[in-house]
């Protein structure tokens, strides 16, 4: 029969696994993404929207320039005459006919205020009146305008226009700086779409690489902060974890505890009964009788009989000293202070070996641990009540005790031949303080307890215990100085 150990303190986990859920930095992955994904588009669209303005505004610039130089030597006979001369009109014609202005500029129109097309490389609309463009109103009012072309406007139509292009109206200043007309010069996009495809491309790329370095540096930082707090949690749940086991061993403890001040209480009733029973039972009985000689002896006349009386009453008195010395003897501790681990055992079995007399194997090892008295008083204890367990119930046969020290834990084992009596081992059977004591002693100091019954009638009582804190000399001198 094994006896149920004491529960030991439960072991806190090592690992706690992450919940299945998005991970922080995942989540702000997808949200942040969608969101910059967004803000990339309306800055890529902003951007790029801005970039176009600007450079066919410089486009614009510089055709007006370009413009400026053409029609500037006619603007005092425009403003004038109102019209241009055939010398006039021969001279543009041949300057729009060279291959570097009309391979680029195919088409110049000078309007006078009134939507008159004073001078045109076509000339099949010189002289004939339109209606005014919204941006020649603009041009007179002294800006340069810049649009691409509508071919639905009648001048237009009336070319034949199928092609678009880049329409630039310039004022044309006279020397007073009066505007007295307006020059619109064509430009061929495709050089300007280009130009702006390239540059669309070259802010898109721009935009989505900064974009990608904002969203890789924050992804970073949270990435890492998602990291601590997943820590953190962690270590969070493990030492909730633990302080819930420890909790729960705490109530455990808590309760043993209680059940052992209990069980301290009766034992410590049941003792002081023993021993007032083995006094009323042996030395009162002897010293009962003496008594009662003793008023004989002071009645007898003879003194054959005065001196069997005299003899009868000493050896009372002798039994009852004798016997008193006996319990005595087995309720007091010898000296154990000067003495190891190893000479407590030896002592403990020499005691036992001679008050009754049974062989005792003793199969201990040195163990030279300055311990405190507590521990060899329980140690001492421990052997000298599985020694009398085993020559009461088991006959004491082949008993043997054994010890061993592995780190720091201590382990002595007292064993013997023959069962014990159901009787004995039954705490119902009556008041078998033996074993209960020596269990509550043992685990008042952080040790455990177990008897153990194998198949070939072998009995073993085995103590357990840790020998640190409290239970070593030095560390309880050192608390007492504290």
């Amino acid at each position: 029969m094994k006896e149920a150990s004491p529960p030991s303190l439960p072991v806190p986990p090592r690992d706690i696994a992450t919940l299945p859920e998005l991970r922080l930095s995942t989540q702000f992955l997808l949200t942040g993404g969608l969101l910059l994904l967004l803000a990339m588009v309306g800055a890529g669209i902003a951007v790029t929207r801005l970039v176009a303005e600007a450079t066919i505004n410089h486009t614009a610039a510089y055709s007006a320039v370009f413009v400026q130089s053409i029609v500037a030597p006619f603007a005092e006979e425009l403003g004038r005459q109102g019209t241009l001369s055939p010398s006039s009109l021969s001279r543009l014609d041949e300057l729009m006919a060279g291959p570097a202005i009309s391979e680029r500029f195919p088409y110049l129109e000078i309007w006078l205020r009134d939507g008159t097309v004073a001078y045109s490389n076509s000339p099949e609309i010189i002289g004939r009146k339109f209606t005014p463009p919204t941006a020649l109103s603009e041009a007179f009012a002294g800006e340069v305008v810049s649009d691409f072309t509508d071919l639905q406007t009648a001048e237009h139509r009336s070319r034949g226009f199928e092609a678009t292009f880049l329409e630039v109206y310039t004022p044309v200043l006279a020397a007073s700086g009066e505007i007295v007309a307006v020059a619109e010069i064509h430009e061929i996009k495709q050089p300007l779409q280009d130009g702006l495809a390239r540059i669309r491309l070259i802010s898109w790329l721009a935009v989505a690489a900064s974009t990608l370095v904002i969203m890789a540096g924050l992804y970073g930082v949270v990435r890492r902060g998602t990291r601590t707090i997943e820590r953190q949690q962690a270590a969070l749940l493990v030492r909730a974890a633990e302080a819930e086991q420890f909790a729960a061993a705490n109530r455990a403890l808590g309760v043993r505890l209680r059940n052992a001040s209990a069980r301290t209480v009766e034992i410590h009733e049941n003792t002081i009964r023993r021993l007032g029973a083995d006094l009323h039972d042996g030395p009162a009985q002897l010293v009962g009788f003496a008594q009662l000689k003793l008023d004989e002896f002071a009645a007898a006349s003879s003194p054959g009989a005065r001196t069997r009386l005299r003899e009868m009453i000493r050896t009372a008195l002798a039994e009852a000293i004798h016997e008193i010395r006996a319990i005595a003897s087995g309720a007091l501790l010898p000296e154990l202070h000067a003495l190891t681990l190893s000479e407590v055992i030896s002592r403990a079995v020499q005691a036992h070996v001679m008050r009754t007399g049974a062989q005792v194997a003793l199969e201990a090892v040195p163990i030279v641990v300055d311990v405190a008295d507590a521990a060899r008083a329980c140690v001492y204890r421990f052997v000298q009540e599985g020694l009398n367990n085993a020559y009461r119930h088991a006959a004491g046969g082949g008993c043997t005790v054994s010890c061993s020290l592995d780190g720091n834990w201590l382990g002595i084992t007292v064993s013997s031949r023959g069962r014990t009596p159901p009787a004995a081992r039954d705490e119902a059977a009556g008041p078998r303080l033996g074993l209960i004591g020596m269990r509550e002693r043992i685990e008042s100091l952080g040790g455990t307890l177990t008897l153990e019954t194998d198949d070939r009638g072998r009995t073993r009582v085995t103590m357990s215990i840790e020998l640190q804190g409290g239970l070593l000399a030095d560390e309880q001198d050192q608390g007492r100085d504290h």
